[in-house]
């Protein structure tokens, strides 16, 4: 693809959040909002499947998924209009979210079968955790914004979905008891 060339439409639904990224302000907040709705939705639908194990296949093979279509949907985007990371790009966002909420899937699940504060505040940490470090940027999620085209935009909110990852568990026992 050539620089002139026209991005396909898929890759702007991808690359804006299904059109979350278009909204202001802070299209990044609302992008990775987005991205929660729809991971809570998948989350009922996964609630429902028999067995553990394919609920886990799932999880995993969607949010690798989505993380690599991210990239690819990036990289026609920015190539189509020559901006680094334009801010209504907000895949990278939905990315490090479902990144994120991995560890906290089974306390989603269980909050889903019986919804109250625990279900608000399981979600409401790891959204959080990622704003906070999508924006703040601590190394190496600044550094490695230099990578090119798709990867740069996107791997610095994969570093802090891995971080938001890491520390929403501690979070909610600390702050709240809400894990065993």
């Amino acid at each position: 693809m050539t620089e002139t060339q026209k991005a396909p439409r898929w890759a702007w639904w991808i690359a804006t959040g299904l059109g979350s990224g278009r909204m202001k302000p802070a299209s990044g907040t609302w992008g990775s909002l987005a991205a929660l709705v729809v991971w809570v939705a998948l989350a009922e639908a996964v609630r429902r499947l028999p067995g553990r194990w394919p609920a886990e296949g799932l999880f995993l093979v969607l949010t690798i998924l989505l993380t690599w279509l991210s990239v690819k949907a990036s990289d026609l985007v920015v190539r189509e209009t020559g901006l680094k990371d334009p801010g209504y790009i907000v895949a990278d966002e939905w990315a490090g979210m479902w990144i994120a909420l991995w560890s906290l899937r089974w306390e989603v699940m269980a909050g889903l079968a019986h919804p109250g504060w625990r279900l608000v505040a399981v979600l409401a940490v790891p959204f959080f955790l990622f704003r906070l470090f999508d924006v703040w940027k601590p190394w190496p999620a600044y550094q490695v914004q230099v990578l090119p085209e798709g990867q740069g935009v996107v791997a610095d909110d994969v570093v802090a979905g891995l971080y938001a990852l890491a520390l929403g568990p501690v979070v909610l026992t600390a702050l709240v008891g809400l894990l065993p």
